[in-house]
């Protein structure tokens, strides 16, 4: 093959992974945003009302679509990663993905059981479409208020937990893409292959 058009196709991930992936991360996407307008910026309290709102319902399917995803990891091996990839780079990369997986349920977690314990008792209404519960016990405890404002704080700080392995997770597979020139990324990315 010539050392400037040509490309070795990646083992990938199935299309069902693949869709989730994406589906994720643009849901993740969203929340970060709005979640730094709703806490780092002045708005409207109508503003913030719709984004909270909005935020709650992105939630919630994020949940829905990674339990989906671990549901089929389970039930579809992953591609391998490339031979070339060394023990301590697999046990990083391993280790990066159950930390993520760990973040991605615990966030919504976290943010729903804040909601379900807020002495506001403000009803979740997904889209403003689909009605969601609160999480049982929270919303009869007598300490609603305090026990909202540790939630809170966890859910708070899990974010930025979040946004930093995420900025590592996308580094990573960049830095195999454009400096080791490796098939990581392409088995996520349909088309996308690496230089021979």
């Amino acid at each position: 093959m010539s050392a400037h058009g040509s490309y070795q196709k990646p083992a990938r991930y199935t299309m069902v992974a693949i869709l989730l992936h994406w589906l994720i991360a643009l849901g993740i996407s969203a929340l970060i945003v709005i979640g730094l307008v709703m806490t780092q910026l002045k708005i409207s309290q109508t503003l913030e009302w719709k984004l909270f709102q909005l935020h709650k319902s992105i939630g919630i399917t994020v949940l829905l679509l990674v339990v989906l995803r671990i549901l089929w990891r389970f039930t579809h091996r992953p591609p391998p990663l490339p031979a070339e990839v060394p023990a301590l780079g697999r046990g990083a990369a391993h280790g990066v993905h159950w930390l993520l997986y760990l973040l991605m349920i615990g966030m919504p977690l976290t943010g729903w059981a804040v909601v379900s314990s807020s002495p506001f008792n403000l009803p979740t209404v997904l889209y403003n479409l689909v009605p969601w519960p609160d999480l049982p016990i929270l919303p009869t405890l007598a300490n609603k208020a305090a026990v909202s404002h540790v939630l809170g704080w966890v859910h708070a700080y899990g974010s930025w937990i979040l946004i930093g392995v995420l900025v590592v997770h996308i580094g990573a597979a960049l830095q195999h893409h454009f400096i080791k020139r490796d098939t990581i990324l392409g088995r996520m990315i349909p088309g996308l292959g690496r230089r021979a």
